[in-house]
């Protein structure tokens, strides 16, 4: 039985704020609802899991992804947990001068005949990606500033320590007693 092809989106945008504003901001899920349209919640479970809740009118979808790479001004990278196992995507942030900024999004999703649900309908994704782009672009242009940031590393699914162990010191310690 031959490999099911992957399926696959890629959608970019150009915003006018300098690249650290419009990562800082998509690192703030919760905020997704206020302006993307299909996105109907975002719990953030742990610094590299989130729960997505996506759908239009009564129809919706509950997934879970883990953040498997995020670099600061760069990168965040997920898969699809559990029955979106199929799921893959990345946003990539690349400053075109001080004050814009490029967001490319990839989406890829093996197809699940058996699973309709919207991230495997292809032509769907497409406009609804290209669409919430839109969306981001008019919010954080109108808001000027990052409504918050998560500036940590992820590396692997594995959250990096935000600051380097510092040394030990190579002074013998006291003697007690």
């Amino acid at each position: 039985m031959p490999a099911a092809a992957t399926q696959s989106v890629e959608e970019a945008i150009e915003v006018a704020v300098p690249v650290h504003t419009a990562y800082n901001q998509w690192t703030q899920y919760k905020t997704f609802p206020r302006f993307m349209r299909w996105v109907k919640g975002v719990e953030q479970l742990r610094p590299n899991l989130t729960r997505w809740v996506i759908g239009v009118g009564w129809v919706s979808y509950t997934y879970t992804a883990e953040i498997v790479e995020q670099r600061p001004d760069e990168l965040i990278a997920w898969r699809g947990l559990g029955r979106w196992a199929g799921h893959r995507g990345e946003v990539t942030f690349r400053s075109v001068g001080t004050e814009h900024t490029e967001i490319v999004v990839r989406m890829g999703s093996l197809p699940h005949p058996a699973k309709r649900h919207l991230l495997h309908r292809i032509p769907v994704t497409a406009r609804v990606v290209r669409a919430e782009l839109g969306h981001f672009k008019w919010f954080i242009e109108g808001l000027g500033q990052e409504s918050g940031a998560w500036r940590g590393v992820i590396r692997n699914g594995q959250v990096q320590p935000l600051e380097a162990e510092p040394p030990r010191s190579r002074v013998a310690g006291w003697p007690v007693g």
